[in-house]
């Protein structure tokens, strides 16, 4: 189904992509200032002596109901018939259930609770990512997904780093009300976007019987090799990034004696932000200009196993520093070019959502076996140490499988 067919929607424009970037940004921000501090934090309060454990449970737990979610509303979303098309409702209903959800987070009293209430948010938010995802291939033809994907992975960083200065300037539940606020304002423009692009088209779309709906799930690696070795890179590519990321509040506070951990992930934050900006559309772009993706993907897994293995080397404030700028570089590199490469080799044009659904559980899984491995990495003597040089190795070896993908250059 090309980006402007009838049933589907109207060809997008300038406008139309700075609300998709806006509405990337709003869903990153509710995503990740619970995860780098309000979470962390909150953790801490009602586990000190299990901090670890908890956050693992917690975000494992979260990460592991997501991985379902996405598949499955993204195979709802194609069989959806709206007026508004088939992934309105989907966005729209996933970031109202996510904000309340958000709202309720910051009054949780027990690791419980938190657990319940974050399975909640993690449910709503991905339904609405799943369809979110969805409208790339939907709209955007191949020839400029790449600098569509960099316009993305610029908007989900800048989102992540707004988070991160939400959850500094208002800690505990004013950092909950403040992240669902940001969702509601920055998600609006799209919905009403998409509004005028589908006026008068219609949605229909294909329908099935419950047996062809389970068996959608099911992408056979012989007959979709590309599938397999794209999901699979992807996979490691985000474990990698989820081994380091998911302890730098404990990591600064506890191993590097930041004195404000808060104020060090938000410069960290800006730092890799700052970086992405550099890297993250130019390569898509150039990606673009050039006709190849796998080049790039290996480039920039290497960058990130680079900066992983000097900070297991050298673990120190200043080191840190540097490296989350190198590892902007190569996070906004991988960003940008992973999504377009991805949606190059999916299956069927009329199972979009559904299949990018499924290679998004390339992005959940890792949320749920990264605790699991780190926890009882970094309680051991010299565990952060260990932890940053597996992330080193986890990245290389998506670096090595994305070279399998023999339908895009």
């Amino acid at each position: 189904m090309s980006a402007s067919e009838p049933g589907l929607s109207g060809r997008p424009d300038r406008r139309w992509l700075f609300t998709f970037c806006l509405a990337w940004a709003g869903t990153a921000t509710a995503l990740f200032g619970p995860i780098q501090i309000l979470l962390p934090n909150q953790l801490e309060h009602l586990a000190p002596g299990d901090k670890e454990r908890a956050l693992a449970w917690v975000l494992g737990a979260g990460a592991l109901l997501s991985m379902i979610v996405n598949p499955v509303v993204g195979a709802l979303s194609d069989r959806t018939v709206s007026r508004s098309g088939p992934r309105v409702p989907w966005i729209a209903g996933g970031s109202l259930l996510g904000l309340a959800g958000l709202v309720v987070l910051g009054f949780a009293r027990d690791v419980v609770q938190v657990a319940v209430l974050w399975c909640a948010v993690q449910a709503a938010l991905n339904a609405s990512w799943s369809a979110l995802s969805a409208l790339v291939p939907d709209r955007i033809p191949d020839r400029r997904r790449g600098a569509v994907a960099g316009y993305v992975g610029l908007s989900q960083v800048v989102g992540i780093a707004f988070a991160a200065l939400l959850a500094t300037v208002f800690p505990g539940v004013s950092g909950y009300l403040a992240c669902a606020a940001s969702l509601a304002v920055l998600i609006l423009p799209l919905l009403f976007a998409e509004q005028r692009l589908t006026r008068g088209l219609g949605a229909a779309r294909r329908g099935s019987d419950l047996r062809t709906f389970v068996a959608g799930f099911w992408i056979d690696p012989r007959r979709f090799p590309d599938f397999f070795w794209a999901w699979s890179t992807r996979f490691l590519i985000n474990l990698s990034n989820a081994l380091a990321l998911t302890y730098t509040l404990y990591f600064l506070r506890d191993k590097l004696h930041v004195a404000d951990a808060e104020e060090g992930v938000l410069l960290l934050g800006g730092v890799n932000l700052a970086a992405i900006v550099l890297s993250v559309v130019l390569a898509g772009y150039a990606s673009d200009r050039l006709g190849r993706r796998k080049v790039f993907v290996i480039a920039s897994s290497l960058v990130m196993a680079a900066a992983s293995a000097v900070i297991a080397a050298r673990p120190s404030w200043p080191v840190v520093v540097a490296c989350a700028f190198v590892l902007g570089i190569g996070f906004g590199i991988y960003t940008a070019v992973d999504f377009a490469l991805i949606t190059q080799v999916l299956p069927a044009s009329d199972s979009r959502a559904q299949n990018m659904g499924t290679l998004n559980i390339a992005n959940s899984l890792p949320q749920v076996l990264a605790p699991a491995i780190a926890a009882p990495i970094v309680t051991a003597g010299s565990g952060y140490q260990m932890l940053y040089a597996l992330s080193g190795l986890v990245a290389v070896g998506g670096a090595i499988l994305v070279g399998r993908i023999t339908s895009v250059r």
